[in-house]
């Protein structure tokens, strides 16, 4: 068991940097998958990992693999992305989610061009896929910094943001922050998304926030709790993804984010609150 479980991150610094990495996305994202689904915004969470591709294709064809201009590119398509879809969705009869879904859909066909306009199909897939194995220091120290704002900044937002997911219409005629506060939320978001990026690529950044947050709605209806769960799961899901990648010799980003996938099936079926198994009606007694 020892060789198994703990030997591969005490043998290889490779792999500890890959849990480091993989943990602070799972704490910084729990809390904001778990807002995702209960805005109901879980697609959108998708369609703005996606976005952030051409700014992060353009960072690439300016300075290569270079993590500060990636960063930035990935940064700035993000905000643009996000304020276009709501400045959309207001001057025109499209619903946000609709415009939203247009314009991620543009921004991942450009970025992909972007990138093979100048690098190899290795390079495509590191930009879609990520490699959590190559985390270097400089990066790990991104997603440390990433994950520390995002845990601060939702401490600022925490009650403003449950005021605003609950009743909007409330929050927005008694406070007037709704806007305020749906713009912060959105700009966390992007940082974890672009944070994300690095370790899973864009297509899988937005997996470790949104699976662990689903499977712990169907665990517990107490918000508090659904976050520390989700928090806990997305660690789980770490964990055994890069424990499964290493015997099976598996890609690591992808294992992580199945290990998800199977705490997500499980929780369908077995959750406390929520699962199908609970879910079902009860017969009374002496029914057929």
């Amino acid at each position: 068991m020892y060789d198994l479980l703990i030997a591969p991150f005490v043998d290889f610094e490779f792999m500890r940097r890959a849990l480091v990495g993989s943990l602070a996305l799972a704490l910084a994202g729990a809390p904001l998958g778990v807002f995702l689904v209960l805005r109901r915004m879980a697609l959108s969470g998708d369609a703005m990992a996606h976005a952030i591709l051409p700014g992060a294709a353009l960072g690439y064809l300016v300075a290569g693999l270079s993590l500060p201009a990636m960063t930035l590119g990935g940064l700035a398509a993000g905000f643009t992305v996000a304020l276009a879809s709501g400045l959309v969705a207001r001057a025109t009869i499209l619903r946000e989610d609709a415009s939203l879904a247009g314009l991620y859909l543009v921004s991942l066909a450009l970025g992909v061009t972007l990138v093979s306009l100048r690098g190899s199909n290795i390079d495509l897939l590191h930009v879609l896929f990520g490699n959590v194995l190559a985390l270097d220091e400089g990066t790990l120290k991104l997603l440390a910094a990433i994950s520390t704002l995002t845990l601060l900044g939702f401490a600022l937002l925490y009650r403003p943001l449950v005021m605003e997911t609950l009743d909007p219409a409330f929050t927005s005629a008694t406070t007037g922050a709704g806007a305020a506060t749906q713009l912060a939320f959105l700009a966390l978001l992007v940082l974890n998304l672009v944070a994300g990026f690095q370790a899973l690529g864009t297509l899988m950044s937005v997996g470790l926030m949104m699976l662990p947050a689903t499977a712990a709605r169907l665990w517990t209806q107490r918000l508090g709790a659904t976050i520390a769960l989700a928090a806990l799961f997305g660690i789980i899901s770490a964990y055994a993804g890069l424990i499964g990648s290493y015997a099976l010799g598996l890609p690591s980003g992808p294992s992580i984010v199945l290990a998800a996938g199977c705490v997500y099936f499980v929780s369908l079926i077995f959750g406390a609150t929520g699962g199908m198994l609970r879910s079902r009606p009860k017969r009374r007694h002496l029914e057929a």
